[in-house]
C-alpha cells in the first residue's frame, strides 16, 4: 500500500469518526439527579444536556414553539398485588424564539426566563429546580422504591405539518434514556406547628 493510500485511508478514518461522534452527541443527556425532602414536601432537582441537531436549531430561530416534558415515576413493587405508584409528574416547558427582541425565552410551571443565545437557552431548558412533586407522606420511611426520569421533545405539541416530518425524520424524535435509579427514603417528619 503506498503512502498516498495510507494517507486517504487515515483521513477518512478521521473524518467518519468526527461524523459519528458529532451525530452521537445530539440529544438529551442525564447529567443529575436528586431527590429530597424539604419541609412537608418532595422536590427533584435534575440536570440535562442538550443538544439540538441543526435542524430543530433552525426550526426554533424561525418560530417554531418546541416543548419538552419532563415525567418522573416512583414505584415500589409488592409480592402481593401490582406495584405501588406514590408519584407520577410531568412537567411542561416550552422553549420559543422572540424575533422582535431576538431572545429565546423558557416558560414552564409559572416562571419564564429570557437568553440572548440558543446554547443559553438550552442550558437553562436543562435545569430543573426546586420541583415538587409530591407531599412528604406520599413515601414511607425506610422503603426502597425505584424511580425512572426522562425528558422528551412533546411531539403533539408541534404544528401539524411538522407533526408529519417528526414521523419520517430521526431527529425530531429528541429524547433521553429513561434513568432508572434506586433509593430508600430517610427524613424526620415535620413537627407540626
Amino acid at each position: 500500500m503506498t503512502y498516498l493510500r495510507k494517507f486517504l485511508l487515515v483521513i477518512w478514518v478521521l473524518i467518519a469518526g468526527f461524523i459519528s461522534a458529532h451525530v452521537f452527541a445530539e440529544g438529551i443527556k442525564l447529567r443529575q439527579i436528586q431527590l429530597e425532602p424539604i419541609e412537608s414536601n418532595w422536590f427533584l432537582n435534575a440536570s440535562y444536556q442538550i443538544d439540538l441537531p441543526t435542524e430543530l436549531g433552525d426550526a426554533v430561530r424561525k418560530g417554531v414553539n418546541f416543548h419538552f416534558l419532563v415525567e418522573l415515576e416512583v414505584t415500589r413493587g409488592r409480592w402481593y398485588w401490582f406495584e405501588e405508584r406514590p408519584i407520577q409528574a410531568m412537567k411542561h416547558i416550552r422553549l420559543s424564539y422572540q424575533p422582535l427582541t431576538q431572545q429565546y425565552r423558557i416558560n414552564g410551571g409559572g416562571l419564564t426566563i429570557s437568553t440572548a443565545t440558543l446554547e443559553e437557552a438550552l442550558l437553562q431548558l436543562g435545569s430543573i429546580g426546586g420541583w415538587q412533586v409530591a407531599e412528604l407522606a406520599a413515601l414511607d420511611n425506610n422503603k426502597t422504591y425505584q424511580g425512572a426520569i426522562r425528558m422528551r421533545l412533546d411531539l403533539s405539541h408541534l404544528p401539524k405539518p411538522f407533526q408529519i416530518n417528526a414521523l419520517n425524520a430521526r431527529e425530531w424524535n429528541l429524547s433521553s434514556d429513561k434513568h432508572v435509579f434506586s433509593f430508600t427514603p430517610h427524613y424526620k417528619v415535620p413537627l407540626s406547628k
